[in-house]
């Protein structure tokens, strides 16, 4: 094996830093240049991975686009819980959260579970409250409301808890940065636990202990984690104390029964799905196939779940859904739903959110082209911003971070959404791009005094800014993103893992494929080129999707659908190119249909073919 590896090993080092344009496609309709995702060196790592582990070549390739090493791959593609999760008291007191938990399920103590009202909140609380219940405990799940409380604990809510008889405050995906809130707790004598991810600064809010891989003295090197995987941990730690107490009612605990939750939460809040993250998606997968959380099945029902569960249904089908009570309903329908065993609750309950989403559909297109309105106002094409902000009297609060995604896909740069109240104080959320760290920019204009309160991580942030200080705002926003943002824009390529013919496009393809997921965040889904095509057929299909049909020289058909695509340039591209002969750019899914699996082209991008 070395000595195969030592002679790959040269050619390796030879990187083209100005590859060729896949298919010759230097600028798409998508305003983008193809490239091979494989160099030369990630190439030779791919057929040692092929010819050294017996892994098929197709698979190899994915692998190695992605960074993983010779000797990582086949662990890679077998990934467990127990090679892959560290002692749980590697994470900076988490020892002593675990004993705190300990000593409420000894003394019977009432805990309250502060938590966040979107999918990693909502799954952190109901792995918490899973957790009690099953230790006897009494247990009070609280979301504050998005709209008049804001993110986060605050003194209010957290005199009440512990009014209400809280002896232990859990606080979940939040909690980091509440000093005030976690002051007042400690002044009415009541310990606090927090167990978070999300960046904080160097001042260490009071609390009994601090559970978070992102405070700057934690040398786990889980900081990828969203809150959900840290509960897990620190559960995973509880129950091994349970267990060396003595403890029966640890041994019919069945922690890896609720890596359901983990997964969800791992995939909607977009964290990379490497190390830790990715055995918890793919273990958690094989849970939610078994159906056995009724709120999560309930969801899966109304949104018409055929085949397995997949990530796809956790992002794009169940987590929408969840978010929509937090967003514009009653915060704590979601988390309350991951908590019931009983099904009839869960169908009410789950009908109650895919009410709610579709409201929130609504809503978020009706703002959206209002957004988009004042982006072109004020900054024109957007070609000369480096952020984007967007700010509106009256815009719903609980939708602003969505209509920021939108307008990142649409201009390319971090993008902003503030939302003024009657008295000029707004809410916005904001979503960053690749490269760039947006979390790291909000707290810097929190130190300068331009907002009241702002924070995140580097993909996604919230804050909150007076309407006197938004000219102040969007000029510092600039000035430090000048340096690094049009880099990263005026870099904007397409990465191709390999061309496909339709024909070549087939079930056993698509399986052979999967063997190398789940994708996600920080490991990219597969993007295949259909090269010289012809477009037989495009047309409107929904709100505002293109559907597709490519014909190739023998026959062979492949459906393909681009999502959102309609009054974009790709869409209007695909509906005048009927007939001609087109390069295609997309991921492959398979779709349940009336029994039968068929596959299909997402479309993300598209060239005339010379």
């Amino acid at each position: 094996m070395n000595k195969f590896v030592s002679a790959i090993s040269p050619a390796a080092e030879t990187v083209d830093p100005v590859p060729r344009a896949f298919l010759n496609v230097e600028r798409s309709v998508g305003d983008q240049r193809w490239i091979s995702r494989l160099d030369q060196a990630a190439q030779n790592r791919a057929l040692a991975i092929s010819q050294v582990h017996g892994i098929p070549e197709l698979v190899a390739r994915v692998l190695a686009g992605r960074g993983v090493s010779l000797d990582d791959a086949p662990a890679f593609l077998n990934p467990t819980i127990r090679a892959l999760m560290p002692d749980p008291y590697t994470l900076t007191d988490c020892e002593k959260a675990v004993n705190r938990l300990a000593r409420a399920i000894d003394r019977g103590e009432k805990v309250a579970i502060f938590g966040d009202y979107d999918v990693d909140g909502a799954s952190s609380s109901a792995l918490l409250y899973r957790f009690l219940r099953h230790f006897g405990v009494e247990a009070e799940i609280y979301i504050p409301d998005r709209i008049f409380e804001g993110y986060g604990p605050n003194p209010s809510a957290i005199r009440q808890l512990i009014a209400n008889g809280a002896g232990l405050i859990v606080t979940v995906d939040c909690g980091s940065t509440s000093h005030e809130a976690l002051a007042a707790a400690r002044d009415e004598g009541c310990d606090v636990v927090v167990i978070d991810h999300h960046q904080l600064s160097h001042e260490l809010p009071p609390c009994h202990a601090l559970v978070n891989p992102n405070r700057e003295d934690d040398l786990s090197g889980q900081g990828h984690l969203c809150a959900a995987g840290v509960v897990f941990m620190v559960l995973v730690g509880a129950a091994r104390l349970m267990r060396e107490r003595g403890d029966s009612r640890a041994k019919s605990l069945d922690l890896l029964g609720w890596l359901d939750l983990v997964a969800l939460a791992t995939v909607c809040d977009v964290v990379p799905l490497k190390g830790l993250n990715r055995s918890y998606v793919v273990k958690g997968l094989l849970a939610a196939r078994h159906m056995g959380n009724q709120g999560l099945a309930a969801l899966f029902r109304k949104a018409g779940l055929g085949g397995p569960v997949t990530p796809y249904h956790f992002g794009f089908l169940v987590g929408p859904r969840i978010n929509a009570g937090g967003r514009i309903g009653d915060a704590a329908l979601g988390s309350r739903l991951l908590t019931l065993d009983d099904a009839i609750e869960a169908e009410e309950i789950a009908g109650r959110l895919d009410d709610l989403n579709r409201e929130r559909q609504a809503m978020e297109a009706a703002m959206l082209a209002e957004a988009e309105a004042e982006v072109l106002a004020e900054y024109g094409t957007g070609e000369n911003a480096c952020v984007i902000v967007a700010a509106r009297d009256n815009w719903h609060p609980g939708i602003v971070g969505l209509i920021a995604a939108r307008l990142k896909e649409k201009f390319k740069r971090p993008a902003f959404a503030i939302s003024f109240d009657p008295s000029g104080k707004g809410t916005g959320s904001g979503r960053s791009i690749n490269g760039f760290d947006m979390g790291r920019m909000v707290r810097a204009a929190v130190e300068e005094g331009l907002l009241v309160k702002g924070g995140g991580h580097a993909m996604a942030a919230g804050l909150t800014v007076e309407r006197a200080n938004l000219g102040r705002l969007r000029a510092f926003f600039e000035e430090k993103s000048g340096e690094s943002v049009p880099a990263l824009v005026a870099n904007h390529v397409l990465k191709i893992d390999g061309a496909l013919s339709a024909s070549g496009v087939t079930l056993d393809l698509f399986d052979v494929l999967e063997q190398a997921g789940p994708y996600g965040s920080g490991h990219s889904q597969p993007i295949f080129a259909i090269p010289a095509h012809r477009l037989k057929d495009a047309r409107l299909v929904g709100t505002a999707h293109v559907k597709i049909t490519l014909e190739a020289a023998d026959g062979a058909r492949l459906e393909g659908i681009a999502f959102r695509a309609a009054e974009t340039p790709l869409g209007n591209m695909l509906l005048n190119s009927r007939g001609s002969q087109v390069h295609v750019a997309g991921c492959l899914s398979a779709d349940q249909w009336q029994g039968n699996r068929r596959i299909q082209l997402r479309v993300l991008d598209a060239a005339r073919a010379s």
